[in-house]
């Protein structure tokens, strides 16, 4: 079955920095665009980017344009996001998404938290 898994949260002091990992396996890695999506405490769920199969591709969303990249390595089905110049703002659980069709989310790892605080 389809199982996606992220790692790397903690906690970060603001304008530091932390790397997300979603760790994949049930499904052909290569073949699928895979999302991060993050949900601030008492707030919805809020897109953070998209990476295409072939890793050629990024989309962000405006709030972390600039500060996070989105990688993947194909051939550890591992999917990635580089965190920098973290914000307090930034304070969320972070999931990893598998997406289906037209690039919707079908399969969601269970989350990762990170807090940005001094």
């Amino acid at each position: 079955q389809v199982q996606l898994v992220e790692s790397g949260g903690g906690l970060v002091q603001p304008g530091g920095s932390l790397r997300l990992s979603c760790a994949t396996s049930g499904f052909t890695f290569s073949s699928y665009a895979m999302h991060w999506v993050r949900q601030a405490p008492g707030k919805g769920l809020e897109w953070v980017a998209i990476l295409n199969s072939g890793g050629t591709t990024t989309y962000y969303a405006d709030s972390v344009k600039g500060r996070f990249t989105l990688s993947r390595d194909n051939a550890k089905n591992t999917l990635y996001l580089q965190m920098n110049s973290l914000k307090s703002e930034d304070t969320a659980v972070y999931y990893c998404g598998k997406s289906g069709a037209s690039w919707s989310i079908d399969y969601w790892g269970q989350g990762t938290q990170v807090t940005v605080s001094s």
